[in-house]
């Protein structure tokens, strides 16, 4: 798992590319956002265009990440997921408890 990180305005862009599944992947995106929030970030957009593969920590990771940003005050959105990514987050229901949006543009507007 690569993750490319960016700043716009106030949020930081968090790239993901590659399988975000058990072991290093997860490793690496959970200390990533917990970086960033020792840092003083909280408003995090993730891009999910690039991930290549999802399974069950995967999503414990974003939804971790999303509740802890939560708790700290801040606010953490997730856009461009693949289809078959999209497809695994309505699978277990959480295209509705997420934020999801369609592009990094409306990501933004929303954080």
């Amino acid at each position: 798992m690569n993750i490319g990180i960016r700043k716009a305005g106030q949020a930081t862009i968090l790239d993901l590319e590659g399988p975000l599944k058990l072991g290093e992947a997860e490793e690496t995106f959970r200390s990533q956002i917990q970086q960033l929030m020792d840092a003083g970030s909280t408003r995090v957009a993730v891009n999910l265009a690039g991930v290549t593969e999802l399974d069950s920590s995967g999503i414990g990771a974003l939804v971790r990440s999303f509740t802890m940003l939560k708790r700290a005050g801040g606010k953490c959105t997730f856009f461009a997921p693949s289809k078959r990514v999209m497809m695994l987050l309505k699978m277990v229901r959480l295209d509705s408890i997420l934020d999801l949006s369609e592009d990094e543009a409306t990501a933004l507007t929303r954080i």
